[in-house]
């Protein structure tokens, strides 16, 4: 499979404001790893590669122990994620699953212990963003690059 078109050349202004919101998103007080935490995760569930691979690299940057990334398709099960972070994939599984599955309700009372009004609007748009770029990958059949380019 290759990709259909090269993204990155094309529609320039929708692109960057794709990309600024992307960049305002990561500057969330929701925190860093939370931020590519869920991002890595809704982009398992949508099967992008691109960004699987992506967020994966990030959270090892940032230091993240690799047997713990492993387990965040079975987040559920696994010993590793705070109340906090769990709350947040719930949320995460939960609104994106929309319109499909509407699990918002039971999500939304451990979202509301752990996280304030505006974080939980960041997190919003923090879903809305990386499923966005989910979409704009599979279906322009984008590869994970063999070699990532500087900075990605």
């Amino acid at each position: 499979m290759s990709a259909r078109l090269n993204l990155f050349t094309l529609a320039p202004a929708n692109l960057k404001a794709m990309v600024n919101l992307s960049m305002t998103n990561r500057q969330s007080s929701i925190g860093e790893r939370l931020f590519e935490l869920v991002q890595l995760r809704v982009s398992q569930v949508n099967g992008c590669g691109v960004c699987i691979d992506m967020h994966w690299r990030d959270l090892i940057k940032q230091g993240a122990d690799p047997r713990h990334l492993n387990s965040l398709a079975a987040w559920r099960e696994s010993p590793f994620f705070s109340e906090r972070e769990r709350a947040a994939l719930a949320w995460a599984d939960a609104v994106n699953a929309l319109p499909h599955r509407d699990d918002t309700d039971a999500a939304w009372p451990a979202l509301r212990e752990h996280f304030s009004e505006n974080e939980i609007a960041e997190l919003g748009y923090t879903i809305a963003a990386i499923r966005g770029w989910n979409v704009i990958n599979l279906s322009l059949r984008n590869q994970i690059p063999v070699h990532p380019a500087p900075g990605m």
